[in-house]
């Protein structure tokens, strides 16, 4: 499996967790699967792809159907990831994907959106860059046009605010760093991470954003304010240009 479908299955997962078992036992994060007469309680994390997605839009059909419902979903979208895609693009009714099963998709995405920004919520602080990085690939991946983002921080990295300030075109988008420095002196922030995808899926840094970057680190310092990364988003794991010294 890809990698992105990795990530993807596991957002649906937690989306499952947070939603459907919500009335279980948070530890065992479990699911139930009618096998006969008694119930059998299962860790949503290990069900295959096609299961999940049959409990996610299919529980009232028989286990067979909807098994295969979600297998030959699976096989015509590519996988979990392009399924995402296709219901929030509105393209797979021809290949099966019904009106009301890409608004439960698309709900369950949100749903996962939330919860990590609810994780980023203010007073929060950001020592684990695996919860940065998942929060900005699932907000940012697969969008159809550039989305420039900024996580505000404190004197010790504590979110204040995470914002979408700029929004583009499918091929670039215009980033203003006056407009940057006006936000983080509002907020009161001592320290600046940004972010914006590719909506070709190359996640390289090109030569404008190594340039914007550079213009928006300077206009930060005149303010004593750090920028701290700028995460670029495609295909893949997020790029961190402060780990290529770009920064």
């Amino acid at each position: 499996m890809a990698y992105t479908d990795i990530q993807t299955r596991g957002r649906l997962a937690t989306c499952w967790r947070h939603g459907v078992a919500q009335n279980m036992n948070s530890d065992q994060q479990a699911v139930r699967h009618e096998t006969g007469d008694q119930p059998e309680v299962v860790d949503a994390t290990r069900m295959p792809d096609a299961e999940l997605l049959a409990q996610l839009l299919y529980r009232g059909q028989p286990p067979a159907v909807r098994k295969h419902q979600a297998e030959s979903l699976l096989q015509a979208f590519g996988g979990l990831r392009g399924l995402v895609v296709a219901s929030r693009l509105g393209t797979g009714a021809r290949a099966g994907l019904t009106d009301a099963d890409a608004l439960r998709i698309r709900l369950a995405h949100e749903l996962v959106k939330r919860q990590l920004r609810q994780s980023l919520q203010r007073g929060v602080a950001l020592t684990s860059p695996a919860l940065t990085i998942e929060y900005l690939q699932t907000c940012l991946r697969d969008r159809n046009r550039e989305i420039f983002t900024c996580l505000f921080l404190d004197t010790r990295h504590r979110v204040i605010k995470a914002e979408d300030l700029f929004q583009g075109s499918i091929d670039g988008a215009s980033v203003y760093p006056r407009v940057v420095a006006e936000r983080a002196l509002r907020l009161s922030a001592a320290a600046v991470i940004v972010a914006h995808n590719h909506p070709s899926g190359v996640n390289e840094p090109s030569l404008a954003d190594q340039a914007i970057t550079r213009r928006l680190k300077d206009a930060l310092l005149l303010l004593e304010i750090r920028l701290l990364d700028h995460f670029i988003v495609g295909d893949g794991p997020p790029v961190s240009m402060a780990s290529r010294g770009l920064l």
